[in-house]
């Protein structure tokens, strides 16, 4: 059907060993901010953060009972989240003022990269277009 929009957005879901690590580490550290949760029994077991127009979904894993559900290989492997922004540079410098361990930024394909990784091991890489030469390196 021309012109109807049926896929909207994507939101990446991540299973985590620590819920509480997890969000220190996106909302302390990222500025990620907590939009949605789910309180099993009283403990968090899901929430949808946000920053600005990015969105992800944490879900601790089951570590006991019918549900269990803990993974047999590390958590990470081969999953990268690619955050399109407007200056990876300004990021960077905010990510490393909140005591985060953001790689240094680098050219790649037209754009400044900085990565990330959360304590469960997901890459996260924040770019942004620049017209700097292919493989540049910021420097502080």
């Amino acid at each position: 059907m021309a012109g109807h929009v049926n896929i909207k957005r994507t939101i990446p879901f991540f299973w985590v060993m620590n819920i509480n690590q997890s969000l220190h580490f996106y909302i302390n550290l990222l500025g990620f901010i907590i939009k949605q949760q789910w309180l099993d029994d009283g403990k968090l077991r899901w929430c949808s953060i946000e920053r600005e127009e990015a969105q992800l979904m944490l879900q601790e894993f089951w570590k006991k009972g019918t549900e269990y559900n803990l993974p047999r290989s590390p958590l990470g492997i081969g999953v990268s989240i690619y955050f399109f922004c407007e200056d990876a540079i300004s990021l960077y410098k905010e990510f490393r003022s909140r005591h985060a361990e953001p790689a240094k930024p680098f050219v790649g394909n037209g754009m400044w990269v900085t990565e990330l990784h959360d304590p469960d091991g997901y890459s996260l890489f924040f770019e942004s277009v620049t017209d700097a030469a292919e493989g540049s390196i910021y420097s502080d």
